[in-house]
């Protein structure tokens, strides 16, 4: 990637910034700048000064270059912490059941990217339009097929991790792997892409334990991230603890994530997608061994809002206890890539329910610094703070300028397409990356 613009050492990007910090702190500066430096080592822009517009530019040469978006508003890049990039094509089927629309929908579609022509194209397409809507960084899941993750890996902008999903047992043939073949792809996997490789049974339902014990040793010895599905619904839950309760060694298991506990799945880099229906003890054991949650509120929306209907999440309990959580899109469980949509969502459906404090600069965190934070990326990315790279989104002109916090900011933005969310994934102006610009909406 080219450095950007003109190559120039230094750059001042002039904005309203809007600098996430914690649930509760959310720094506005109107009328502000940063301050980028290029650095050789790094070969990227940091953050080497952020503060007002007057307080930067009395500092500078007269001759150094600036970014003028003196009437828009930039925040930090987004991560998104659980999604299928194979998944892009059946966002808006039918979800009325989980199971039923793997089934009918999900499965048929993965199995399309055996052709490696097909998948190759569609990654190009799909990682385009994930950094176009402004996420650098994640969690994300590829298919069964091994180019599959090749081609992610290639297409991805940003700091990710990303794993082929591995479904050994109640799979279609067309989706299923041997055990040993489900084996050998993850230690391939973890040789060739070390800490980007991600460890990724697709449910404790598709994998069958032998598997998962093996493959959690190879990920906690090469220190790898793991990543799965836990608790989603409830016919989910019945369906893999009745499951497991035939097989040797699991007759006496109490829970979904008994199960994950006693395969090696759970650990400090473990991310477990939705944790919806979590019992007592489930929440006891994912924090004693300090595992996260990507909590992904458009995909567990009421079916009548194009997601799964799989309930709502309780983040105070969760966060009662300790664990660590974040965002994500659930790509195609969720219809909308925009991480917009998913703050969205959250806002909603928990002042639906009278849940206080799911505020718009808590989803803000949650889908930026606190998904860094899982990746163990936050000190050099997740929002705006001097040293870190200089990943920015540029929003469009704020109208209001009569806002006077982050809060109002943010929901600003996220009511702008209330109405329309598709318009989400359109909406920005500008990405930049490192300091690099990688998507301009007036250049398409």
């Amino acid at each position: 990637m080219k450095k950007a613009l003109n190559m120039k050492n230094e750059l001042i990007v002039l904005a309203h910034i809007v600098n996430p910090q914690t649930d509760k702190k959310c720094n506005l500066i109107k009328n502000g700048a940063l301050h980028l430096k290029y650095n050789e080592t790094k070969k990227s822009y940091l953050i080497k000064d952020i503060g007002t517009k007057s307080s930067i530019i009395k500092k500078m040469k007269s001759d150094i270059q600036i970014l003028d978006y003196s009437e828009q508003v930039i925040i930090p890049s987004f991560f998104d912490m659980h999604f299928h990039w194979v998944q892009d094509d059946v966002r808006e089927m039918p979800k009325a059941n989980l199971l039923n629309w793997l089934d009918n929908y999900t499965f048929p579609s993965e199995r399309k990217f055996e052709n490696k022509k097909y998948s190759k194209e569609k990654a190009s397409h799909f990682f385009k339009r994930l950094s176009s809507v402004g996420t650098l960084g994640g969690a994300c899941y590829s298919s069964i097929h091994e180019h599959t993750l090749d081609h992610a890996m290639k297409e991805t902008v940003g700091d990710f991790i990303i794993g082929n999903v591995l479904m050994t047992i109640n799979s279609p043939d067309y989706l299923k792997q041997t055990s040993k073949k489900a084996i050998s792809l993850v230690e391939k996997f973890t040789k060739k892409y070390q800490s980007k490789y991600a460890l990724t049974p697709r449910f404790a339902i598709a994998t069958d334990p032998v598997t998962m014990k093996a493959t959690a040793k190879i990920a906690k010895k090469n220190k790898g991230y793991m990543q799965s599905h836990l608790c989603e619904t409830h016919n989910e839950i019945e369906f893999v603890t009745s499951l497991y309760r035939g097989m040797s060694g699991f007759e006496k298991i109490k829970s979904y994530t008994e199960i994950y506990k006693k395969v090696g799945m759970l650990g400090p880099k473990s991310i477990m997608g939705h944790g919806i229906h979590l019992q007592g003890e489930e929440i006891k054991m994912l924090a004693k061994t300090n595992t996260a949650i990507a909590h992904c509120p458009t995909s567990n929306a009421p079916i009548k809002e194009k997601g799964l209907g799989s309930g709502l999440f309780d983040f105070h309990k969760i966060e009662k206890n300790k664990i660590r959580w974040a965002l994500g899109s659930d790509i195609g469980g969720g219809p909308v890539l925009s991480m917009f949509d998913v703050i969205r969502s959250f806002v909603d459906q928990n002042e639906k329910a009278k849940v206080k404090g799911a505020t718009h600069i808590k989803g803000l965190y949650r889908a930026t610094l606190a998904g860094a934070k899982l990746l163990n990326v936050d000190k050099k990315t997740g929002n705006l703070d001097i040293g870190k790279e200089a990943n920015f989104l540029v929003l469009p002109k704020l109208k209001n300028t009569e806002l006077k916090s982050s809060e109002e900011v943010i929901k600003y933005y996220v009511d702008a397409h209330r109405k329309k969310r598709i318009k989400y994934d359109q909406m920005l102006d500008k990405v930049f990356y490192q300091g690099n610009l990688i998507y301009s909406k007036d250049k398409l």
